[in-house]
């Protein structure tokens, strides 16, 4: 099994389009950093790139990967291997490649020029909102057979987790807002693993006025501390879930 996922590994980091990736996120991130003169400023970029240029990268890479490398996954289970096995070959490689680039292309500028506390935060969310939405794409893979739907599947699933979730529930905080919904509205925010990460990363850098509504209900009803920590289970939950769920299917899937 190491020997697998340090092939696909090994394949991945070579890709072309996760080089770019590196290079971009390098780019955006030392820019960021350099060019602006206030610190909050530089966060707000770096929250930025964490929260919708990562999980697009991570949904649209690991989505085509996974079918123009069907052949090859068809190829390994003619060998004696555990389908259960090359899948965690599989998920390990492909999240594994796409954090380094992460870790390279954002984590090294940020250790620089942040305070470490806040960098650390941001390196972690930044590997776990990877390894989320690799998941997801894994998830969406075993659903589909159909490499057009699988790609246009995962679009939506981006587009919704980062403009369509927050809008309805902008809405919906609007039409009841005459009622106490911040129990809702907690257990709401939960359901988005991107406003899990942005209420932990503004949380530590107190940029309270960017917390929103449902970030500043969340902190109310939990408190820092307990926000944190249930924070974090849920992310945890987040990458799991999916992932298991996609084992399973994959199990049983007539390749």
């Amino acid at each position: 099994m190491k020997s697998i996922i340090k092939i696909i590994f090994h394949d991945n980091v070579k890709s072309k389009v996760v080089i770019i990736y590196f290079l971009m996120l390098a780019l955006m991130s030392w820019t960021a950093l350099l060019l602006e003169d206030n610190e909050a400023k530089a966060n707000v970029t770096l929250l930025n790139i964490v929260l919708f240029i990562v999980p697009l990268m991570s949904l649209l890479y690991s989505t085509v990967y996974l079918y123009n490398a069907k052949e090859f996954i068809v190829l390994l289970l003619s060998q004696p291997l555990k389908r259960s096995q090359l899948w965690h070959s599989l998920f390990a490689g492909v999240s594994g490649s796409l954090s380094i680039a992460f870790l390279l292309g954002t984590g090294v500028p940020v250790l620089l020029y942040i305070n470490l506390a806040t960098a650390w935060l941001v390196i972690l969310l930044g590997v776990v909102i990877t390894f989320i939405f690799v998941a997801l794409a894994f998830l969406t893979t075993t659903l589909t057979s159909d490499k057009t739907r699988g790609i246009g599947a995962a679009i939506m699933l981006w587009l919704f987790f980062t403009m369509i979730y927050d809008a309805v529930l902008m809405y919906l905080i609007l039409v009841f807002a005459d009622y106490p919904v911040e129990k809702a509205i907690t257990t709401l925010l939960m359901l988005n693993p991107l406003d899990l990460v942005r209420f932990q990363v503004i949380l530590k850098m107190d940029m309270a006025a960017m917390m929103g509504y449902s970030g500043a209900a969340f902190k109310q009803l939990l408190g820092e501390t307990w926000g944190m920590v249930i924070s974090v289970i849920v992310l945890l939950v987040w990458i799991i879930v999916p992932y298991l769920l996609s084992l399973r299917i994959f199990k049983h899937k007539d390749l």
